[in-house]
């Protein structure tokens, strides 16, 4: 059974007239005639009643026309729907969200996709590391990821530079103030992200202190940035972390501008076989940061 063939009587049926229904489907008269006999006989039954002046669907042809109209309505939708994922506007893209994008970039993210591609499914992961992020773009889990650049095998873009600030306990006596030198907090023990290759942020942290003539001691690790202010709250020891960890606006914690502020970038990398949704909504990440 063919769709032209289901076009041809779903038309014939709507105008009851071999002349008119060809000459709406760009056809010839005959044909048209032919195509209906066909669908006849694989059918099994006869579709319409014709006089020399006009053509009338039998019960069998009312009956049929239902079925025909249902069928070209999905291909008519899926179609569409088709069309949408080639152009970008429906499928699903899954991103992955270092700590700081999390608490800004994430939720732009979401709203502008959902008002700009609402064919476009998101899967949102917040609150990863960089090493995470870069293997989940290597298995497939994620098709787009927001990270620290520098990663072994991932290919980066970076989308901005952001300026490291400390995190003091409300009532620590450097909070109040409105910016500090970072070897104020020589004698401070520290709260910061795992060591190792597991985070960029440990390194980040300590290349810091080391510029500024110490090495933070104790230091008590934590995964999530979220946790990790929470710590600092809790008296357990000062942070630094990305400017943008301000919009966390948790209490307990005064967030203190560094003179000299180090700085970290944040990137956006794809995985090389992105599909046209993972590129639409990676242009909308750049929009939004």
């Amino acid at each position: 059974m063919e769709l032209r063939h289901l076009r041809s009587f779903v038309v014939l049926a709507e105008e009851r007239h071999f002349g008119r229904a060809a000459q709406r489907l760009h056809v010839a008269q005959p044909a048209l005639s032919q195509q209906v006999k066909q669908l006849e006989r694989e059918l099994g039954v006869s579709l319409f009643t014709r006089t020399t002046r006009r053509v009338e669907p039998t019960e069998a042809g009312l009956r049929f026309a239902e079925h025909a109209r249902s069928v070209l309505a999905d291909v008519d939708r899926a179609r569409e729907d088709m069309a949408a994922l080639a152009g970008g506007h429906a499928g699903r893209v899954s991103i992955g969200f270092v700590g700081t994008a999390t608490y800004d970039v994430l939720p732009r993210v979401a709203r502008e996709v959902r008002r700009s591609l609402p064919g476009v499914e998101l899967d949102l992961r917040g609150e990863l590391l960089s090493p995470q992020l870069a293997a989940g773009l290597a298995d497939r889990t994620y098709d787009l990821a927001l990270l620290r650049p520098g990663e072994p095998g991932v290919d980066a873009r970076v989308l901005r530079t952001e300026r490291l600030v400390a995190v003091l306990p409300a009532q620590h006596p450097l909070a109040g103030g409105r910016r500090i030198g970072l070897a104020r907090l020589r004698d401070e023990p520290f709260v910061m992200h795992p060591s190792g290759h597991r985070s960029s942020m440990h390194a980040r942290v300590l290349d810091a202190c080391a510029a500024a003539g110490f090495a933070p001691a104790p230091v008590i690790e934590v995964a999530e940035t979220a946790t990790l202010v929470v710590f600092v709250a809790a008296g357990l020891g000062v942070a630094l972390v990305p400017e943008p960890v301000r919009s966390l606006g948790l209490e307990g914690v005064s967030y203190v501008a560094l003179t000299d502020a180090p700085t970290i970038d944040l990137a956006l990398a794809a995985r090389a076989d992105a599909s046209p949704a993972a590129r639409q909504v990676a242009a909308i990440v750049q929009r939004c940061v």
